[in-house]
């Protein structure tokens, strides 16, 4: 499959300049600390929930970076908060990152790795009287905060530098409970940026963590570890995403002050928003343990896995990222763009087939009862190259039941009685009638075809407006169908004070049962993309199919609403 080639195609999809290019360009020219170096990236998740549609972005940003310059991305896990993280998500993580089509080689790191550097480089701040033990808690510290006009306030920050290196060693030895004492480093308690007003860098958190056990009780702030890591790994530029722009001057403070083996440029630029949708990892994990969807890799979830599982392509995904580019403002993408691009890689690679979503019986009346034929047509009409496969055609078939009407209104082409149809590939048939429940609702439409026009030709050269898809049916697959939409019904559901669930789409998965699908279907292999005539673009749900109980999921409709508009 092409998703699974994507390495060796990564840098003819790089993607065009930007401003980090320009950044990274004027370094190179301009040598100094960057002289004789390698590009070196570095794509740093936490491992406590899995990877979004946001994080994609990231990923294709880092990596394709490192690309373009022919230079190295790493992959490390942000691990320094012990409170959620699990080795799940770690190995999702890998997977995702590898199903986009990108690979960190060997380069692959934990930032509890550099536990024991952190806690040396710590020390060494508080030697050089840049750092001291604060005995604030949280809420004494929130008010010590002060404002734009009140500089911070620590009654602790002129404690002598020898007690501030007992206090923090008896730390690291588990002699204080969680939030008693933090480290801070010692900058500006009045500085205009709140993050340089001496902020922690170490607390006490007695917890498991998922690698290093118990041998840790204190913990560094990300602030304090990013830096670090990215130094300890020879990192060139640190690329973030730009809530980080005002952490920046926090992070160039610790490179300059301890004794770094190397120098990282921080670049920030805009996250990425998507509307109708939430993408804060808190919300995404109440989704899930509150029960509202599936689990993380439910397709309605903007999550890799989810989106995987609903039938998006790797290539699609990083389309999408490449033509919203790279900025320095935020901005919310329509999520109908990101269907856009899967329906343009689709409209390419998906075999076709025929499947009937609302069967209603069509009985030809003058075709031979114990008679069958067969019909090559080509699996993708784009791709003759991708071959064909062969359907049958007999007396019953199955027709959706939006495709008759005994009154028609105006301009209605399909079935109703007089009217001739094509069916796809096989026949012009004539309506002649219906039948019709207790109930009065239509269960068999009847027909007659014109045995001149096998293939759907008209020899005689009359017009044939209507064309509906059809399966045999002495030959098909019964199938669930699950069709997605939104998951919420507002565009914007976690903006301002809104409570995100009280928008929740009640119709963002709509379950059809007893769904008519074409018997080839059975005939490929289980990642294979269909677009069912007519109806859209489809997969098989490889977690909830076996081979008795087909089930199939909607990745994106046929209609393009992202060109509409």
């Amino acid at each position: 499959m092409a998703e699974n080639n994507l390495n060796n195609k990564a840098n003819e999809e790089v993607m065009s300049g930007n401003f980090i290019h320009t950044f990274i360009d004027e370094d190179i020219a301009e040598g100094g600390q960057y002289e004789g170096k390698t590009v070196h990236t570095r794509f740093p998740p936490e491992p406590n929930g899995y990877l979004h549609i946001g994080h994609a972005k990231a990923i294709y940003i880092d990596f394709a970076t490192a690309e373009k310059y022919n230079g190295m991305c790493n992959l490390r896990m942000d691990d320094t908060n012990p409170t959620k993280e699990d080795v799940e998500y770690v190995d999702a993580i890998k997977e995702d990152i590898h199903w986009l089509g990108f690979d960190w080689d060997d380069r692959f790191y934990y930032a509890s790795e550099y536990f024991e550097a952190m806690y040396g480089f710590a020390l060494e701040l508080i030697e050089k009287g840049l750092a001291y033990v604060c005995e604030l808690n949280a809420e004494e510290m929130q008010k010590f905060r002060g404002d734009l006009k009140t500089p911070a306030q620590s009654p602790y920050r002129d404690r002598p530098i020898e007690e501030s290196l007992d206090l923090f060693k008896r730390m690291r030895n588990g002699e204080f409970p969680d939030g008693a004492m933090t480290l801070r480093a010692k900058i500006d308690l009045a500085s205009g940026n709140f993050n340089m007003r001496d902020p922690v860098i170490y607390r006490i958190n007695h917890m498991n963590h998922h690698r290093t056990g118990n041998e840790w009780c204190i913990y560094p702030m990300y602030d304090f570890a990013h830096p670090i890591e990215d130094a300890m790994e020879g990192i060139t530029h640190s690329l973030c995403t730009l809530e980080f722009e005002s952490h920046r001057p926090l992070y160039d403070w610790v490179i300059e002050n301890i004794s770094a083996p190397a120098k990282p440029r921080q670049i920030e630029f805009a996250r990425l928003g998507i509307n109708n949708t939430v993408m804060s990892k808190r919300k995404l994990r109440a989704l899930v343990e509150e029960g509202h969807v599936s689990g993380w890799d439910d397709p309605r979830m903007p999550t890799i896995c989810g989106l995987r599982r609903r039938g998006y392509t790797p290539r699609s995904i990083r389309s999408f990222c490449e033509q919203i580019g790279v900025a320095k403002v935020n901005s919310t993408v329509e999520y109908s763009f990101l269907e856009h691009c899967l329906r343009d890689d689709l409209n390419d690679t998906a075999q076709r087939l025929m499947g009937v979503l609302h069967p209603i019986k069509l009985v030809i009346t003058n075709y031979p009862e114990d008679k069958t034929e067969e019909f090559t047509v080509e699996n993708n009409p784009n791709h003759p190259e991708d071959g064909s496969r062969t359907i049958t055609f007999s007396r019953e078939c199955y027709i959706e039941c939006d495709d008759f009407l005994e009154v028609p209104f105006k301009k209605y082409q399909r079935l109703y009685p007089g009217n001739e149809v094509r069916l796809k590939s096989a026949y012009v048939v004539k309506c002649t009638g219906c039948e019709k429940d207790e109930d009065g609702n239509v269960t068999t439409v009847f027909a007659e075809y014109d045995p001149e026009t096998r293939g759907g030709d008209t020899p005689d050269g009359r017009k044939v407006r209507g064309t509906i898809h059809w399966v045999d049916a002495n030959n098909y697959v019964d199938a669930e169908v699950r069709l997605y939409s939104n998951l919420f019904t507002d565009p914007e559901p976690d903006t301002g004070d809104k409570n995100f669930l009280d928008y929740l789409n009640p119709e963002s998965l709509v379950v059809l049962n007893n769904c008519k699908i074409e018997a080839s279907v059975k005939n490929n292999e289980r990642d294979t993309k269909f677009q069912f005539m007519r109806l859209g673009y489809f997969c098989l749900d490889n977690k909830d199919s076996n081979e008795d109980h087909f089930v199939f999921n909607r990745s994106v409709s046929l209609k393009d609403g992202f060109k509409k508009k």
